[in-house]
């Protein structure tokens, strides 16, 4: 078996995109995607057809042409997700606009808003998780979804504090991102990192020991992979969402792979309970450099790529 192939005996495949094409051509269970997603998605000459009837569309249903633009947004990103939903058997997680980041109330009504567009396409809420970025506010956001049913992937992790929170507050899923956690230290150190080193990779393992140890349910999905190396030293985490190029890579390769994480191996870490009240989760979050810059660049990027979704619906308007 190629790796792609032994990594599915071990952890569940998420694929990180918007191309339709892709996740049908490797078989993943669930299906992610953000702003930057989207938005690369929809500049593809393919994908005009959808852009042009999700704006017909969000017209249509518009009440207040003042919020039409937002409508719009929203009835787009739908779009995507149900055509994906129809490839993946599992979940497709759509995200809330980054702008609500620190809106506790905005984003639980945003989420609100794409759980019944999805409902009016005849996909049922237990098929979507709402992506919402692991601020204090989106994790509050989240704590009240989870108990009205609607399941949640709190995204842009970058720290323990904020998985521990969000595990505390009833998560269905966090997405840790690897990648921009090693793009910090490279760039801060000037060191290079192998897979035994990554710091991304020790932090996501780190997550998943400490989850299991205090037997939280909620999932660790490992995201924001550099190279295929960090995918395999994570191997046996509960989910990994990779890119198509490095899905390709794992798929070409015939080495074995061995998983690296279990419960069992977790049981034998070293953990301490992490207060998760407000005061301590900000203080503990302030103190920790590399989350805060890569949090805020997180929000602040798919922000930007939201407002060029938005300035093309305009000229399609």
């Amino acid at each position: 078996m190629n790796k792609l192939e032994q990594l599915k005996e071990y952890t569940a495949i998420v694929a990180d995109t918007g191309d339709f094409q892709s996740i049908e051509q490797y078989h993943p269970e669930d299906c992610t995607t953000n702003p930057s997603l989207i938005l690369k998605a929809a500049e593809m000459e393919a994908y005009q057809p959808i852009v042009k009837s999700a704006v017909k569309e969000a017209k249509a249903a518009a009440l207040n042409d003042d919020f039409l633009i937002e409508d719009a947004l929203d009835y787009l990103a739908v779009s995507f997700g149900e055509k994906l939903a129809q490839i993946v058997p599992g979940r497709v997680s759509t995200e809330v606009d980054a702008s609500l980041s620190f809106d506790t109330e905005a984003t639980i009504e945003k989420a609100r808003k794409l759980i019944k567009l999805y409902e009016k396409k005849s996909i049922t809420k237990d098929r979507i998780l709402i992506k919402i970025a692991a601020t204090w506010e989106g994790i509050r956001a989240a704590e009240i979804l989870e108990k009205e049913g609607i399941n949640c992937n709190l995204t842009l992790i970058f720290s323990k504090v904020q998985a521990a929170a969000c595990a505390e507050a009833g998560a269905y899923l966090i997405s840790p991102f690897v990648g921009r956690i090693l793009d910090w230290y490279k760039k801060e150190t000037g060191k290079d990192y192998n897979g035994l080193t990554d710091p991304g990779v020790l932090s996501v393992t780190d997550i998943y020991n400490y989850y299991k140890v205090f037997g939280f349910k909620t999932i660790v999905m490992g995201a924001s992979f550099r190279n295929k190396e960090e995918i395999e030293y994570l191997t046996g985490v509960d989910r990994l969402t990779i890119a198509p190029n490095l899905l390709a890579e794992l798929q070409k390769d015939t080495g074995t792979l061995e998983p690296r994480l279990s419960i069992e191996a977790a049981m034998d870490s070293h953990q301490e309970r992490i207060d998760c009240s407000e005061k301590s989760f900000r203080w503990l979050l302030n103190n920790d450099i590399m989350a805060t810059t890569k949090l805020a660049e997180g929000i602040t990027a798919f922000h930007k790529d939201t407002n060029k979704l938005r300035e093309k619906i305009k000229t399609l308007l």
